[in-house]
């Protein structure tokens, strides 16, 4: 608002309307719906069930199957229902299971900070999952088959080998998650609405590059979900709307930074690059620092990979790298000692499974 503000008045109307016209907010756009409509009960219903039916099925013990699929399951279906709805599902799981008893200092630090990770990189199996990944797909034609063979891959071992790894470290700790499943005060939601409500997901993925269409889509979802209140919970209007205005934001002042970022860019190779990301996206943004890069013209296919790689590899570090963050904070905090999640424990916690994310990610482009 202040820049457009002293647009206005140095260079007048016509040119600070013009820039604004030259703006594309087709992504702010995308994220606003599809965190709306995958953050409904009905959504959430259909995967917390997933995550159920497979703890049965798998042959261990079903507390340390659930802690398992928590940290590697949701996180990954975080790649389709967005990375803040995978957050929220995860979040709320855990704070009626695992936190629903008291548990170590130590467990709960590393469970936010597996999960934290993980909920990062699990959203690249798909290019409109993760806002860093978004912001940039749509301008390098990054599809799904793309975001599977460069990222999705390598994320997923990353996802299983973190959420393996604390499941067996935490195996005694974890059995009363088996014992007392998620809680709820809402009735099931019928079939019918779920399929509604998967239906309108799906379509509003499948035009994602045309806004008119899934903006359309997203004004007959709304007056869908208020004709049925009784199936839903309270839209996260705020919080989307939040997240879209700050990825607005993002492309209003964007377009006026490539004076100084290209040269910084262009004198960094792809190891720099990544590591140099992973860094940054700890005290900034990481949808901010790639969707600077993607305003950056000359890139290599390798340069563009490893600074969308280490962006999102170290979206866990801090609350304030990655945008479902906040969202877990405000659910799991209350369990926590003095009701707050330490900053210096949500680090410490991810910094191992951040080094497997590194890991995973490093051979891509060495």
């Amino acid at each position: 608002m202040v820049l457009m503000l002293f647009m206005f008045g140095i260079s007048g109307k016509q040119q600070a309307t013009a820039y604004l016209d030259s703006r594309n907010f087709t992504e702010p756009m995308f994220v606003f719906a599809i965190m709306v409509m995958a953050g409904t009960r009905p959504i959430l219903q259909v995967a917390g069930s997933a995550v159920r039916i497979l703890a049965r099925l798998m042959p261990l013990p079903k507390g340390v199957s659930t802690y398992f699929l928590v940290l590697a399951f949701v996180p990954l279906l975080g790649s389709f229902i967005t990375e803040p709805a995978a957050m929220t599902l995860a979040a709320l799981m855990l704070r009626h299971t695992l936190f629903s008893k008291e548990t170590s200092t130590r467990l709960k630090y590393a469970t936010i900070g597996v999960l934290f990770v993980n909920i990062s990189i699990g959203g690249t199996l798909t290019p409109f999952a993760a806002p860093p990944v978004l912001m940039v797909a749509a301008k390098w034609n990054w599809d799904m088959v793309y975001m599977l063979t460069h990222f999705g891959w390598k994320a997923a071992i990353a996802v299983f080998v973190n959420a393996t790894v604390a499941a067996l470290i935490f195996r005694k700790e974890v059995g009363h998650m088996g014992k007392q499943a998620p809680s709820t005060t809402n009735p099931a939601v019928p079939l019918s609405v779920v399929l509604v409500h998967l239906a309108f997901l799906a379509l509003v993925v499948v035009f994602s590059h045309h806004p008119a269409v899934f903006m359309g889509l997203f004004l007959f979802f709304m007056g869908f979900t208020t004709a049925y209140q009784r199936h839903q919970n309270p839209l996260i209007l705020k919080e989307a709307l939040l997240v879209a205005f700050f990825l607005a934001g993002l492309v209003v002042l964007g377009g006026l930074q490539q004076w100084w970022l290209e040269p910084v860019l262009m004198g960094m190779n792809v190891n720099s690059v990544f590591f140099g990301a992973t860094a940054l996206t700890a005290i900034t943004d990481n949808a901010a620092l790639t969707y600077l890069g993607s305003l950056v013209n000359g890139l290599s296919e390798e340069f563009k990979v490893a600074l969308v790689a280490g962006a999102v590899t170290g979206g866990g570090l801090t609350f304030i790298a990655n945008a479902p963050n906040p969202a877990g904070d405000a659910i799991l905090k209350d369990k926590f000692a003095d009701n707050a999640i330490h900053p210096a424990g949500l680090l410490l916690g991810a910094l191992a499974p951040t080094f497997v994310a590194i890991l995973a990610f490093v051979s891509g482009f060495q």
